[in-house]
């Protein structure tokens, strides 16, 4: 029963990394640059989740498409403003203006909200399921419900409309896409709103559990920047998959072990993949990346 609950508890904090992990993919795939202020955003959905909290008293499964939209805003302001102005410069201009992006919102954070970790609402009640003598908090199944259910709808939009067609024609090849039609600036502004709502979300399911400050995208932003290593640069899948893999070891092997020997292990593994696959696990065809 130990065994099914550490599973459980691993599988919801592994699908809350994973919507990290995703909207860093859909980033990248889009403008070949990295987006490192990703983990600073997860931190602003959550506190914006603890923010609107008193305003709407509702369970977080409701204040959940008031943070997706107000965080996909978000993303739009930073294409244009860290983003759209540099993607014809030299690719560390991308890397620096994301990264003052982050800063701006750490301290903008500690400012309003202070340095104190700060919990958001559950998704539900926030009590706890018997299963057949296993106790499940309802939150980290409702965690696992809510990623799974956007990670399917980001499947089906991707695969199935002409947004999702156009999406992906831009994140292949940018000036073809261009030359057939497809508007490639509004596709990229789309993609940022997509990425930095699946930030949001991210917040959102981890600040009820975690509690979120406004140093936590560091630690963040590095996990998302792993689980593509583990599962392969430009992986959807792989994004996934490897945002799964930190939770085992965060979740399963410090269980057994002590925190600090289970992230030594993680990142001993994160070598020998480099190592024996450096592609990852779901490793693409070569690509420049910025």
């Amino acid at each position: 029963m130990i065994i099914l609950q550490l599973l459980v508890n691993g599988v919801a904090l592994g699908a809350a990394y994973a919507l990290v992990a995703l909207g860093f993919v859909l980033v990248l795939n889009a403008t070949s640059a990295v987006n490192f202020a990703q983990g600073d955003l997860v931190m602003a959905g959550g506190l914006l989740a603890v923010a609107a909290a008193p305003l709407l008293p509702l369970p977080g499964v409701l204040l959940l498409p008031v943070v997706m939209a107000l965080m996909a805003g978000l993303g739009v302001l930073l294409a244009l403003a860290a983003y759209m102005p540099l993607r014809r410069r030299p690719p560390v201009s991308v890397f620096i203006s994301t990264i003052a992006v982050g800063i701006i919102l750490q301290n903008g954070a500690s400012v309003l909200f202070g340095p104190e970790p700060r919990a958001a609402p559950p998704l539900f009640s926030g009590g706890s399921l018997s299963l057949g003598g296993l106790v499940v908090a309802e939150q980290s199944l409702a965690i696992i419900a809510v990623a799974g259910l956007l990670i399917a709808a980001q499947g089906w939009l991707f695969a199935r409309t002409q947004l999702g067609r156009r999406l992906r024609a831009t994140a292949q090849d940018p000036e073809m896409a261009r030359a057939c039609g497809v508007p490639v600036t509004a596709m990229i502004l789309a993609t940022f709103a997509l990425g930095t709502a699946y930030a949001g979300v991210a917040g959102l399911l981890l600040a009820n559990q975690f509690f979120v400050a406004p140093t936590a995208g560091g630690d963040l932003i590095l996990k998302a920047y792993i689980a593509v290593t583990i599962g392969g640069w430009g992986s959807v899948p792989g994004a996934v998959a490897g945002a799964l893999v930190i939770a085992l070891f965060e979740v399963g092997v410090s269980s057994v072990l002590s925190y600090p020997v289970a992230l030594g292990a993680l990142y001993v593994t994160l070598l020998l993949i480099l190592v024996a696959r450096p592609q990852g696990l779901f490793g693409e065809a070569a690509r420049r990346r910025a």
